[in-house]
């Protein structure tokens, strides 16, 4: 197995979609999504988020189009509490939109400002069925009955290959991404390595597919990437087939490395050593 750094946790779906020089790309997922026609990729500005130093937590992708602030995220795994980190992810951008320098947003005004409004999407494209179009939200974080007066609406979308296929052909880039996540699975149960999987795949794309030059061009950093991203999913995988409780030992994973909880404290909930938790978590 290649040795991968594991301290870069960039996604293939953000290096292709969140980048300025694919900012057309971009801008189609936007359309795809919302029904628009845009044209201009100039009308969209990019705010992702590269690293919030205190949770060590970077987001995919967020955009602000017109008067629309657009949170993007990619998960490969299903993760219930995603309503959770678009809530620190808008609480950041928007106080960074409060002392932009360009318009500043002045909070402590006696007049009411007007804000860019919040739309949060994930793409998911993991191995558990989920419909095409779900929701999630932060209110199920809080005890069954209570009345929060904070709330965040996911909009989760299935964007493996064969499901919203309106979605995909509306949008060539995420369709040409879909089929490319498709075979890497396809190759890898057909008992190909991880790498040779995703050899194959790259090759598996279409001569007029809009990002096989991309990917060709960049294709050290994009195997890294799958292989990272898609060696750990399928780790996790064969703790579940072993019995383990859906969706826990992801959470802990997930809480570790954003610095919310201790690793020995996550071993032990897991039922593991700390060695065995960090070598099943690719930490």
């Amino acid at each position: 197995m290649t040795e991968i750094n594991r301290t870069n946790k960039d996604r293939l779906f953000r290096f292709i979609f969140g980048r300025e020089e694919n900012k057309g790309w971009t801008l189609e997922l936007y359309n795809a999504i919302n029904g628009t026609s845009y044209t201009d990729p100039n009308d969209i500005t990019i705010t992702t988020i590269d690293d919030v130093l205190y949770m060590d937590m970077k987001n995919d992708i967020s955009i602000l189009v017109s008067n629309f602030l657009n949170f993007f995220e990619q998960q490969s795994t299903f993760n219930p509490n995603l309503p959770i980190r678009f809530l620190v992810y808008a609480g950041m951008i928007y106080s960074g939109l409060f002392e932009s320098k360009k318009k500043p947003i002045n909070i402590y005004s006696s007049k009411i400002q007007k804000l860019p409004i919040p739309k949060c999407v994930c793409f998911y494209n993991g191995t558990q069925d989920q419909p095409d179009e779900s929701y999630l939200y932060l209110s199920s974080a809080f005890p069954e009955g209570s009345d929060p007066d904070i709330n965040v609406k996911v909009r989760m979308l299935n964007i493996n290959y064969g499901h919203n296929r309106e979605l995909l052909n509306a949008c060539r880039p995420l369709h040409d991404y879909a089929f490319l996540i498709n075979q890497i699975r396809f190759h890898q149960s057909n008992g190909l390595s991880i790498e040779a999987a995703v050899d194959h795949a790259i090759r598996d794309l279409s001569n007029d597919s809009v990002i096989k030059p991309f990917i060709l061009k960049n294709k050290a950093e994009v195997k890294r990437m799958c292989i990272t991203e898609y060696d750990e999913v399928r780790t996790m995988n064969l703790f579940k087939e072993e019995g383990r409780e859906e969706g826990i030992f992801d959470t802990l994973v997930n809480l570790v490395r954003d610095k919310l909880l201790d690793i020995t404290e996550a071993a032990k909930r897991a039922n593991m050593t700390i060695d065995e938790f960090k070598s099943a978590a690719k930490l």
